[in-house]
């Protein structure tokens, strides 16, 4: 156990993480030859396009120093706020971490983030100073903001460039010596932790592991603690590029096992895998339930689709424990279901991987969060859905969510920041300075408010000079209001939002417009409304596809072309009674689009 390292790589969205661990790959020969790429841990063709890490990978690489053979076992995290989850699953399974930080960036607030995540763990940090063969590198001025943050040695951060290779043996070598080797008991009852899983459509699913006690090997008989079921271990075995079977793995090891499970269900991350002939006495503390901050409703455009769809979800909610999902029907789409998302970015990832991995075309309403609803008995009910509000005579009153934001930034851009922050109803509650001319704003906001467009918002107007990392921070009461598409008088169910008393005559009127660009003409006139209970506060009118009926009358009196109207007037009026209005995917997508 004394040659085992295990470690993860912290840092804010593209600071170099993956390249590094590139770097340490090829330095360790983990990766050679025709294996080794750019993003090489970057296994999903959404990671490589995007250029960002979604999901945690794990690897065990072997270095050798001092006449020793070391084990490192790395875990890449993504750096995007959305993907936090898998950060702090990452987290827990090290005991030690390398917090890397950007040359020409310096301190950011997902960097400031993760930090606290890994020393609340009691992890020990290595301060990387990342990209320091960039022109615009002023690695002087981050050290001097690395020392302010973590109160270290200006000698213990070390300098390196995950392009050029610099510093990377510096990296290993302070990884074997800082890092401390994982505490555990080989002779002890079995205790593994399980940090992730994945679907494998020929093996069933593959869960990975970190040995906290005891020794496992192919051929045991084991139990998973939470889901009381039983096993035989057919294959264990570490995590290289591909996974690589051993017959036994002990106590700080990380690992793999494959045990022929078919069922999502049976397979829960954060569960404890122990001998059934020899039973830890407790479970692992696992991780904490993950709270979703965004809820949408996603439907199969087909509705006999339904089940492919809940088992594509089921299989995805295995490699991405932060999805969450109940089935749901409503009126205009069938049914479908009701996910949880951390985030927008979350959203769009999954939308993408249904239609990458599973085939999938979906709708997906607009999104939205969970509001606490109190009726006139005290009663408090959660509500995630717009359709599920009570009626608006037995509210007492609403409670919204509101988020603790921490945005750093350079000075130049406080005053749009502080607007933007203002216009999305948020309070100011501290401003510090870091160092230099880049100071943190501390603000709490609806999280109603900053979920659709405002990290965009914030990126263009600081010349994407501003990071922006939040969590849940408490309830307020607040004047919110149900807001009703009608088209032709019928309500669109999936179109209804939940949305604060200021803002929604305009959302309505934008809305409104919106929905008359996409939605096609028909052969009678249609109306778009916007009402908040009976009142309309908004309306558009798409006009009818008109057509000449008079053209084949010619001559003769007046009375006659009037009569071809009068008969044309009677035909649309049936027709709008009996035709339904379509509403084109496109028009779900561009409500959030909504500038």
């Amino acid at each position: 156990m004394k040659d085992i390292r295990n470690f993860c790589i912290i840092a804010h969205i593209d600071h170099g993480k993956s390249t590094l661990a590139d770097r340490l790959l090829e330095y360790t020969g983990t990766v050679s030859g025709k294996d080794l790429q750019d993003q090489v841990l970057d296994d999903m063709e959404l990671e490589r396009e995007r250029g960002i890490t979604i999901k945690s990978h794990a690897i065990q690489m072997e270095y050798k120093t001092g006449g020793h053979n070391y084990r490192l076992n790395l875990i890449d995290t993504p750096g995007h706020v959305d993907f936090s989850y898998e950060v702090s699953r990452s987290i827990a399974a090290c005991e030690g971490a390398l917090l890397i930080v950007d040359a020409s960036q310096g301190i950011q607030a997902q960097t400031i983030s993760n930090l606290y995540m890994a020393i609340d763990n009691n992890l020990e940090i290595i301060p990387v100073i990342n990209k320091i063969d960039l022109p615009s590198a002023q690695p002087e001025e981050v050290e001097d903001q690395i020392v302010a943050l973590l109160g270290c040695k200006p000698e213990e951060i070390i300098r390196a460039s995950g392009k050029t290779g610099e510093g990377v043996k510096e990296i290993l070598d302070a990884i074997v010596e800082r890092i401390p080797a994982p505490e555990g008991d080989e002779n002890a009852p079995l205790q593994c932790l399980i940090f992730d899983s994945v679907f494998n459509s020929f093996r069933g699913i593959i869960a990975y592991f970190k040995i906290v006690n005891g020794v496992i090997r192919t051929g045991d008989k084991v139990k998973f603690v939470a889901t009381g079921k039983e096993y035989e271990a057919d294959e264990i075995g570490v995590l290289k590029l591909d996974m690589a079977p051993k017959k036994e793995l002990a106590a700080g090891d990380v690992g793999y096992i494959i045990s022929g499970i078919k069922t999502s269900r049976e397979v829960k991350v954060g569960d404890t895998i122990t001998h059934i002939a020899r039973p830890c006495d407790k479970a692992i503390e696992g991780f904490q339930e993950v709270k979703p901050m965004v809820f949408a409703g996603v439907y199969p455009i087909d509705n006999e689709d339904f089940e492919d769809l809940r088992s594509s979800l089921e299989k995805l909610q295995l490699n991405d424990a932060s999805l969450t999902f109940q089935p749901e029907s409503s009126v205009a789409l069938g049914f479908g279901f009701r996910c949880g998302f951390l985030g927008l970015l979350h959203m769009e990832i999954i939308q993408e991987r249904l239609d990458r991995e599973f085939d999938m075309d979906v709708i997906t309403t607009v999104p939205n969060v969970s509001y606490r609803v109190f009726d006139k008995k005290g009663n408090m009910t959660e509500v995630h859905n717009p359709s599920g509000l009570p009626d608006p005579t037995l509210i007492e009153h609403i409670e919204e969510p509101y988020i603790r934001a921490s945005i750093i930034t350079a000075t130049d851009y406080i005053g749009p920041i502080m607007t933007l922050c203002l216009g999305k109803r948020g309070e100011l509650v501290k401003q510090e300075y870091i160092s230099g001319n880049r100071l943190e704003l501390i603000y709490d906001l609806p999280l109603g408010e900053i979920v659709i467009d405002f990290y965009d918002k914030l990126k263009s107007i600081s010349k994407g000079y501003a990071s922006f990392d939040y969590h849940l921070h408490d309830f307020r009461p607040s004047k919110l209001v149900k807001l009703d598409i009608l088209l032709n008088g019928e309500t669109v169910d999936a179109l209804s939002t939940l949305t604060h008393f200021d803002n929604a005559e305009p959302f309505g009127r934008r809305m409104c417009e919106k929905l008359k660009e996409l939605i096609p003409r028909q052969q009678f006139d249609v109306a778009i409304q916007a009402a908040i209970g009976a009142k309309i506060i908004a309306r558009e009118t798409v006009k009818a596809v008109r057509k000449d009926v008079t053209a084949k009358c010619y001559g003769g009196d007046i009375s006659r072309k009037r009569k071809l109207l009068e008969k044309q007037k009677k035909g649309k009026k049936r027709m709008k009674q009996i035709g339904s209005v379509e509403v084109p995917q496109k028009a779900f997508l561009a409500v959030l689009k909504l500038d």
